[in-house]
């Protein structure tokens, strides 16, 4: 990869990890018109860099972080749901990965319902707290995120709003979530890397592209979120659902032309 792509893929990384348009269909794009190959590195680099992404949820949102036990707690239940899934269902996964149609379907899909979403989670309490119980439910929507295409924060969003938390709460506790369930595919792929028989090496080869990854996706997501906050609270899911079936048609569009996708 040379540093253009390294920038150009991790401002992709950085900007739509924690937007609802799913990080997975702006990668298929941004490799293709880059021509970048799809390569063991390559794949493994479009997820280690998700650390510099969660990086910029902990600064941003520091005094919450370091505040009490108690918010690490709501974090590992809803974080478990996703994590035993992904411990049964790695493989299947995976496989749904080099499913390019899959992802632009679920685009558009999750695009046209969330021009719906704010009708149908307009309930909201005064009691924004996020209980056992909530996070355990929001962390089963993120479930659903692992099929290529969805968002995890979309659908950790909707899950939050549909516990009745406000549009702002339920997007701060998405980006909260994405830390330890981030965290815990970076350091997966990064095992995978160095089991492979020349890990170490490509790892050491690629240092500085690694570095540089993080470095662009962690200054982006910092103000990727909050522009994420802004929108939904003054506009809703509709700009983003829009947005979100344009992409996949573009998608879809592509391969009817007979460019070839290949999946990160």
């Amino acid at each position: 990869m040379s540093v253009l792509e390294t920038i150009i893929i991790s401002i992709i990384e950085g900007l739509t990890e924690f937007l609802p348009v799913s990080s997975t269909g702006h990668m298929i794009i941004a490799e293709a018109i880059c021509g970048v190959e799809s390569t063991d590195f390559v794949k493994a680099f479009t997820v280690i860099i998700q650390f510099g992404a969660i990086l910029s949820v902990v600064v941003l949102y520091h005094q919450r972080f370091f505040k009490s036990w108690r918010f690490y707690k709501t974090l590992i239940i809803a974080f478990l749901p996703a994590g035993v899934v992904g411990i049964l269902l790695g493989d299947k996964i995976d496989a749904l990965l080099e499913n390019v149609p899959v992802i632009a379907a679920m685009l558009i899909l999750g695009g046209i319902f969330m021009l719906f979403a704010d009708k149908l989670f307009a309930k909201t309490t005064e009691n924004q707290a996020v209980t056992d119980k909530k996070a355990f439910l929001i962390g089963c929507c993120q479930c659903i995120a692992m099929i290529p295409g969805v968002s995890r924060s979309m659908a950790t969003t909707v899950g939050g709003m549909a516990q009745q938390l406000t549009r702002k709460h339920a997007a701060e506790f998405s980006f909260f979530l994405a830390v330890p369930t981030m965290f815990a595919a970076t350091a997966y792929k990064f095992y995978q890397l160095l089991k492979e028989p020349d890990g170490q090496a490509i790892l050491a080869d690629n240092i500085g592209t690694l570095a540089l990854g993080n470095l662009v996706a962690f200054v982006v997501a910092f103000f990727a979120m909050k522009l994420f906050v802004e929108v939904l609270t003054k506009y809703g899911f509709k700009p983003f659902g829009y947005y979100r079936i344009v992409v996949g048609s573009a998608i879809l569009i592509l391969l009817a032309l007979g460019y070839n996708l290949n999946i990160i």
